[in-house]
């Protein structure tokens, strides 16, 4: 991967024996805003504010802080690096949208950099600090965005997958998750269940997914019986969330789960229930992972496409770097639904 040396500063003038020299980090400190925002001033992007264009600025002036010549040379060179933000390495949808992204870009000459949110340093008040350093050309946000991330976006963003916060001037890859959610319920519902459970977490991606399951419930006006792990969509999550739908609910014949991840954790479960799969219970999924297709497992999921989703992002990015006016726009993919064992017709 080409990675470029961060910005350094230059000792215009030269402290004082013992003074240590401001940083750009001081500046962004003094003026309250993110280290990326401050290279944006520094760049002359009209993407800043004018209230935090005047806050660096003075804290420039008062911290006599200077840029590196040689780095700011290197400003209007292309690194041919693009970004790529994940939210969880343990969540395989990632996988796959990562083989999408490289198997775009890979014949073009672009190298992919890979940063999991979660392990972000603290030093940097946003996510993309680290990608904005290495100056990528653009960056693909596979996770929730965050205030902090709107603010200091100044190169072409895609954001790939349904999120709650929508970034400006991004344009949005994702997989129609309300239609996956639908499909998922609805083949238990054809299946003959009527006391089906789901189980979610937080994100625009599951919050579509339960509309979905909703949507599907509420057309035969049946009860809908949603729980909810500690916020997100682990396996661990999946197994709290399915232990209290099972404790509550002694009548539930079918689970439909916000991810594969999740779904692994309602079989375990359901096992330390006493229940069998599919006989007592069955279970749907929804990402079509590597493990729900295993010998073990034959897990029934939802095929959210992420591969065609990583593709269609990269083009997307592609597009945004070439043409920055353009409109924002939202590409679907079509999910499909995916038979496998851990599914069947409901006892008599």
């Amino acid at each position: 991967m080409q990675i470029w040396p961060e910005m350094s500063d230059t000792q215009v003038p030269t402290p004082a024996a013992g003074v240590r020299r401001a940083t750009i980090y001081d500046v962004a400190e003094r003026a309250g805003v993110s280290k990326s925002l401050v290279s944006l001033v520094l760049q002359g992007s009209s993407r800043v504010s004018p209230q935090r264009r005047a806050a660096v600025e003075r804290a420039i002036d008062e911290l006599q802080y200077r840029p590196s010549r040689a780095a700011s040379a290197l400003a209007g060179n292309r690194t041919r690096t693009i970004g790529v933000l994940l939210d969880d390495y343990r969540n395989l949808w990632f996988v796959e949208l990562l083989t999408g992204i490289q198997h775009e870009l890979a014949d073009l000459g672009f190298h992919v950099a890979v940063e999991n949110c979660t392990f972000t340093g603290q030093g940097a008040r946003s996510p993309l600090d680290g990608f904005i350093s290495l100056r990528v050309d653009g960056i693909v946000v596979a996770t929730e965005p965050t205030p902090v991330m709107a603010e200091t976006l100044g190169i072409p963003v895609v954001v790939a997958g349904n999120r709650d916060l929508q970034l400006p001037r991004a344009d949005v890859v994702t997989n129609d998750d309300r239609l996956g959610g639908r499909l998922a319920t609805r083949h238990l519902l054809d299946l003959g269940h009527r006391m089906i459970g789901h189980l979610s977490g937080g994100g625009g991606a599951a919050r579509d997914r339960r509309e979905g399951y909703v949507d599907a419930m509420r057309g035969l006006d049946l009860e809908l019986e949603i729980s909810y792990g500690s916020g997100g969509t682990t396996e661990v999550d999946g197994y709290h969330a399915a232990g209290r739908l099972l404790d509550g609910n002694p009548g539930l014949t079918a689970i439909f789960a916000a991810n594969d991840t999740m779904a692994f954790g309602a079989l375990a479960a359901a096992r330390d229930s006493g229940r069998r799969v599919p006989d007592d219970l069955s279970v749907v999924g929804y990402d079509d992972s590597p493990l729900a297709s295993t010998h073990l497992l034959r897990l029934t999921t939802i095929d959210g496409k992420s591969r065609e989703v990583g593709v269609e992002a990269a083009k997307a990015l592609l597009s945004r770097m070439e043409e920055p006016t353009l409109n924002p726009r939202k590409t679907l993919v079509a999910p499909e639904l995916v038979l496998r064992s851990s599914t069947c017709q409901v006892s008599p």
